[in-house]
């Protein structure tokens, strides 16, 4: 019953039932719609309501969480579940679709410019936006990938990667493009990270190249001797969400045999910039240099080139087929986001003679933690729900592992002690409805929070506190 322009939810870990749906929904000219399986009730609900999903695919595992918010969700008509055999009568069972399904379907016609994938973006306020994006993104993400990975695909080579599905880098950076070229890719669900199966995994694959994000690098750094133990042979690896050190860069080439390959990009442009040893050299500190055909500078507010060495935002030209063509239903954030020819990121820094880009700092309150980029409004919003809170600002503090951590200054109601049991209580609440990644590591009680003449609150001022 789907048609085009309609909202396809894909509520799956990496598997090739999640690939498939992709594929499905972009070949029948839906919208499809990827969802984290470690996002909560709350989480799940503000997604499917926002983008009127009309259909959903999950499995036996996620289930739970759909069933508690379906009755609030109106727009959705069909819920499909793998596994579910003859478990309930208020979803389909995907084993029995596909059993009875036509071997023949006609493709549907879609232009480059028709929207193919919605994906939740972290805001730095309220809710999250929805990046809407066009089936000409995939076309983008092919020459940066090749280079990303050192003149890839060589041979039959299997890719791995242990982000998520469910994110513009695991989907784009990986999963697409291997299948654009007919690779294998090989899909693992970790429940929790585990460096040392990391390693083992990439012996017993026999895997030739993996993106694998810096916490899950930083993990693995850890691990010793792991090339005596496993006896892996990867050509290329890829990162991405921070600036390689030398030091990290040093232990990637005697761990790997490789020069670690730095991107650098959003979910609203993806790729914009690579740190590509095979093509030039490497500089430290730096994110790279633009990836093949885009264009990157640093610009002021107004969308003005900035010339090299000056401070200022790093922006992507927004021409570029990988660009988002807007902020779902939100013409105001999609305003904000371009300045004249420019998408903003929101990352202030500064580019060199050379074209080398060197990342400062956030430009807004965005915490970056394991590879997540996440928006403390959607967590504050969860917090003001609990009955001991009073009012709460969320920051990101940082970390030696995940670069940042999620920490809440919390404000508590007169009448409330403030106990460390309430603190694992906090997270915990925030863990159950929003997601496992986005809740509050460090719990900080304040007598009354830094704000503004208006009311709202000086996240600087607590990023002083620590």
């Amino acid at each position: 019953g789907l048609g085009k322009g309609d909202r396809l939810a894909v509520f799956l870990s990496q598997s090739a039932e999640l690939a498939i749906c992709h594929v499905a929904g972009y070949r029948l000219g839906a919208i499809v719609l990827p969802l984290f399986t470690l996002f909560g009730e709350e989480a799940i609900e503000y997604r499917l309501t926002n983008a009127e999903a009309s259909a959903v695919v999950t499995d036996m595992s996620q289930l739970p969480k759909l069933l508690a918010v379906r009755d609030r969700l109106p727009h959705l008509k069909t819920v499909i579940v793998i596994g579910a055999g003859a478990h309930g009568s208020a979803f389909l069972d995907w084993d029995r679709l596909l059993a009875a399904a036509s071997d023949q379907f006609t493709t549907v016609d879609t232009l480059a410019e028709d929207p193919a994938l919605l994906i939740y973006t972290s805001g730095t306020t309220g809710r999250p936006k929805g990046a809407l994006h066009a089936h000409r993104m995939l076309l983008g993400s092919i020459p940066p990938v090749q280079q990303w990975l050192s003149h890839w695909p060589v041979g039959n080579e299997v890719f791995w990667t242990p982000a998520e599905w469910a994110w513009i880098a695991g989907l784009y950076d990986a999963l697409f493009p291997a299948w654009y070229f007919g690779t294998p890719m090989l899909a693992h669900r970790f429940t929790k990270f585990d460096p040392e199966r990391a390693f083992a995994m990439l012996a017993k694959h026999r895997v030739g190249v993996s993106f694998i994000p810096p916490t899950a690098l930083k993990m693995m750094r850890q691990v010793r001797k792991p090339r005596e133990r496993w006896g892996y042979d990867l050509r290329a690896v890829s990162t991405g969400g921070e600036a390689m050190g030398e030091e990290l860069l040093a232990w990637g080439r005697e761990t790997f045999g490789a020069t670690l390959s730095e991107g650098y990009g959003q979910t609203e442009m993806n790729m914009m910039l690579l740190n590509s040893p095979g093509w030039f050299d490497v500089r430290p500190g730096s994110c790279g240099r633009a990836c093949p055909g885009r264009k990157v500078a640093i610009v002021d507010d107004q969308g003005r080139l900035l010339p090299p060495g000056e401070e200022g935002q790093i922006a992507g030209w927004r021409h570029d087929p990988i660009v988002m063509l807007e902020y779902w239903r939100n013409p105001e954030a999609t305003a904000r986001k371009f300045a004249g020819d420019w998408l903003l990121t929101g990352d202030l820094g500064r580019i060199d003679q050379d074209g080398y880009v060197f990342f400062k700092s956030r430009d807004d309150d965005v915490i970056t933690s394991g590879g997540y980029r996440i928006g403390p409004g959607e967590i504050e919003e969860c917090l003001m729900k609990h009955p001991a809170v009073a009012m709460v600002g969320v920051v990101g503090i940082p970390d030696a592992v995940r670069t940042e951590i999620v920490k809440a200054f919390v404000q508590l109601r007169p009448e409330i002690a403030a106990t460390d049991a309430l603190k694992v209580d906090l997270a915990n609440f925030v863990k159950t409805r929003l997601a496992a990644h986005e809740y509050p590591r460090a719990v900080e009680f304040v007598a009354e929070l830094p704000l503004t003449t208006t009311g709202k609150i000086l996240r600087r001022e607590l990023r002083k506190l620590g």
